[in-house]
C-alpha cells in the first residue's frame, strides 16, 4: 500500500522512466509495453492498482477501454469500457487535467463505489495521455488501499509515463502506416509490371491492358494483385 512506502527517490524515478523508455523503443508488442508501464508505475509508487485506458475512436460514439492493469482481482480485470463522460476516466479525458481524489467513496465523480468497497480502494490519481497537438488519447489511473496524498513527484512520474505511452502509441501508428504504404507501393509495382507484360503479349495499350487484368480478376473472383502476381509467375515460367 502506498501509504506504507517511502516516496519514490530520484533514482527510482529515473530508473522507472529509463525502463519504460527502453520498452517504447524495443520490439515488444504495444500491449506488452502497456503492461510493463503499469507494472513499473505500481512497483515504483507502491500503488495497489495501476491501469491504462485508451479511447476507442472506432466505436460510435467513442468509448474508453481498459487496456492494461497489473491488478489480479477478477472484478478489475474483466473487459471494461466507459463512455467519454463516465466516471473519473471520463472526467480526466474530458478536462484533460490530472485528477486526485483523497477518498473515492466520498467522491461524486467516482461511480464504481461497489467495486471500490470490494477491493478496498481509497485514494486515486488519474492523468491524461496527450498525443500530437494535445489530442487526448487515454488516461492513466492509480489507486491505493490506504489514504494517500499523491505528491508532485507521484504526479510527475504518472505524467511522464502517460507521455511515454502516448509516444508508444504514436510510434506504433507510424509503423503500421509505413507498412501499409510499403505494401501499397509494392502492389502497384507488381500490377504495373503485369500490365507491361500484357501490353507486350497482347499488343494492347496501357488502359486496355489494365482492363484485361481487371476482367480476369472479376471472372476468377481474385484480386487484381493476385491476378498480376499470377501473370508475373507465368511470365517467369515462359522465359
Amino acid at each position: 500500500m502506498m501509504s506504507d512506502h517511502q516516496p519514490p527517490s530520484y533514482d527510482q524515478y529515473i530508473k522507472a522512466l529509463t525502463e519504460i523508455s527502453r520498452a517504447v523503443t524495443s520490439d515488444l508488442f504495444l500491449e506488452d509495453v502497456f503492461k510493463l508501464m503499469v507494472m513499473v508505475v505500481a512497483k515504483v509508487t507502491g500503488v495497489d492498482i495501476c491501469s491504462l485506458w485508451l479511447i476507442d475512436e472506432d466505436s460510435n460514439p467513442p468509448v474508453i477501454r481498459l487496456k492494461a492493469t497489473q491488478a489480479i482481482e477478477p472484478e478489475y480485470m474483466i473487459d471494461r469500457s466507459l463512455g467519454m463522460n463516465e466516471g473519473v476516466v471520463g472526467h480526466v479525458a474530458t478536462t484533460r487535467e490530472p485528477l486526485v481524489i483523497a477518498n473515492v467513496l466520498e467522491s461524486d465523480i467516482f461511480k464504481e463505489k461497489g467495486m471500490a468497497r470490494k477491493l478496498g480502494l481509497v485514494s486515486m490519481a488519474g492523468v491524461p495521455l496527450l498525443g500530437k497537438k494535445g489530442k487526448i488519447i487515454g488516461v492513466l489511473n492509480c489507486f491505493t488501499s490506504a489514504p494517500h496524498d499523491f505528491s508532485k513527484t507521484d504526479l510527475n512520474l504518472l505524467a511522464a509515463v502517460a507521455n511515454q505511452a502516448a509516444v508508444a502509441i504514436h510510434t506504433s501508428e507510424l509503423i503500421v502506416r509505413t507498412k501499409l504504404i510499403e505494401e501499397e507501393l509494392k502492389s502497384r509495382k507488381i500490377i504495373e509490371r503485369a500490365k507491361e507484360i500484357i501490353m507486350e503479349r497482347q499488343k494492347l495499350n496501357g488502359d486496355d491492358a489494365y482492363r484485361w487484368i481487371r476482367k480476369r480478376s472479376m471472372d476468377s473472383r481474385k484480386t487484381i494483385l493476385e491476378v498480376s502476381e499470377a501473370i508475373l509467375l507465368a511470365n517467369e515460367l515462359y522465359e
